[in-house]
């Protein structure tokens, strides 16, 4: 009973946060016979999203961006703390202690780079990245293949390009996917050699073949189908100013 009280809890706690952002959304939004451009902006010049996400972080600097997948629970804030990565592992939005901790940005990666990768916890609920596995069927992936992840200052739409499930590798396994290691995709062969082995480990073919130059995100869970099991979903956005895209 207590694991299901704190559970609510922190479930709660989240979805107040995703409420606030809405609520802030339509405060900021501008009736249509007032609208004259296609995307809505504040007087600050940013979007009325970007905009809410920005009064969230005056709360909180270290939060960094959002990311939110339709048709699912996954609408979270997302942390970033370079100086102890995982500092949000067990830790809400607030700082305070939770088992189901907070979606955050990865070792050696940038919440504004070309490769951002994020990790969150498969909590039992479903919340958090609990639902991040059902991309293992390629059905699911076709029903939710849009991925958005802004920063606050820009928003981003990915499309899902890969799923596949892996693991923490020790030092002594070889010819393995370390996934985690790729953090900068800003050199070409690196780039191409991420897309290889993510095209290789994929569960199924959609595809997608990225440009060098194209935005890449990998979220990141725990999978139980052995010791240290990871499960990874990989989606990227169109670089506009690449020829390539």
């Amino acid at each position: 009973m207590r694991d299901l009280l704190r559970s609510q809890k922190e479930r709660s706690a989240y979805e107040k946060l995703s409420q606030r952002v809405e609520l802030l959304l339509e405060s900021q939004q501008v009736p249509d016979n007032e609208k004259s451009g296609e995307e809505e902006e504040t007087s600050s010049g940013q979007s009325s999203r970007l905009e809410a996400y920005a009064q969230l972080a005056l709360e909180n600097p270290h939060m960094a961006g959002w990311i939110a997948i339709p048709g699912t629970v996954i609408d979270y804030p997302v942390m970033y703390t370079p100086e102890d990565p995982e500092y949000y592992l067990r830790r809400a939005f607030d700082g305070s202690y939770a088992v189901s901790g907070s979606i955050f940005v990865g070792e050696g990666c940038d919440p504004n780079s070309n490769h951002v990768i994020l990790y969150g916890h498969r909590m039992d609920d479903g919340s958090m990245f609990g639902e991040l596995s059902q991309y293992a069927e390629e059905s699911f992936a076709k029903e939710h293949p849009t991925i958005r992840y802004d920063t606050l200052e820009e928003e981003g739409e990915f499309q899902v390009l890969g799923a596949f499930y892996s693991k923490v590798y020790t030092q002594e396994d070889e010819n393995v996917f370390r996934y985690y290691r790729y953090t900068d995709l800003s050199d070409p062969d690196v780039f191409q050699e991420y897309m290889e082995q993510v095209k290789a480990a994929s569960l199924y073919d959609t595809g997608i073949d990225p440009a060098y130059g194209d935005r890449i995100l990998t979220l990141s869970t725990c999978s139980y189908h052995t010791q240290e099991g990871r499960f990874v979903v990989v989606a990227y956005a169109p670089n506009e100013e690449n020829p390539q895209s």
